[in-house]
């Protein structure tokens, strides 16, 4: 209770147009939405790595991500915020997360299955596996501290650059780069609001950029 009081008394001292910035940036770039976006934005980035995916295939796949791991997590955490298993769907006391990531752990692990067995570009199965890692991790860490779930995804999609950088013809320098600032703007953000401590969102980006090249190295082993 008392780092929660110390983490809003921070957040405080914040101008208030800094802190509206900063919710709306948490917001845009929330956790939940961050794997169907990327999964829209490899298919722009790298498009020698979805050869034979047409539109209608694309739309398709899009959709199973989007269900996986947007809908059946919102919907999963909204279900469990209205019969009382959480405080709140912010999910500021760490005990809140375990139930809403057991499940999001579920729906990440059978949407890279699905990838898996159609034989998806490999990108996108590196992407769903680091993410499925990736949460098994921040479930383990969310037991000692709370580790930041929003720079955790950031990490991951940055992660996902690099992976890019090594595999794809096209140079990826510049989407490296801007990632890198967009992902610097969401710890910020966090820091901005009082959400986490440095050491939380640093851990955060850290967990997500290893579980990204750890899941490249297992595939193509």
């Amino acid at each position: 209770m008392s780092e929660i009081r110390k983490d809003a008394t921070v957040a405080g001292t914040q101008s208030k147009p800094l802190k509206i910035l900063a919710n709306i940036i948490s917001f845009v770039f929330h956790p939940v939405f961050m794997p169907t976006v990327l999964f829209a934005l490899l298919y722009k980035l790298a498009p020698a790595g979805f050869a034979g995916v047409d539109s209608k295939m694309f739309s398709k796949l899009l959709a199973i991500v989007a269900i996986n791991t947007l809908a059946f997590p919102l919907l999963t955490t909204l279900l469990l915020k209205g019969l009382g298993f959480i405080q709140s769907i912010y999910m500021h006391d760490p005990k809140d997360r375990i139930i809403p990531l057991i499940g999001t752990m579920i729906f990440y692990f059978w949407a890279y299955h699905v990838f898996k067995n159609i034989d998806a570009p490999l990108i996108l199965r590196v992407m769903l596996l680091g993410n499925f890692w990736g949460i098994i991790l921040l479930f383990i860490l969310n037991i000692f501290f709370k580790i930041s779930m929003h720079t955790s995804a950031a990490g991951g999609f940055l992660g996902v650059m690099i992976v890019l950088l090594l595999t794809n013809p096209v140079n990826m320098m510049l989407p490296l780069f801007v990632s890198l600032i967009v992902c610097g703007i969401i710890g910020t953000a966090r820091l901005l609001l009082g959400a986490h401590k440095p050491g939380e969102v640093w851990a955060g980006y850290v967990l997500g950029i290893i579980s990204q090249v750890a899941a490249y190295i297992y595939i193509i082993w």
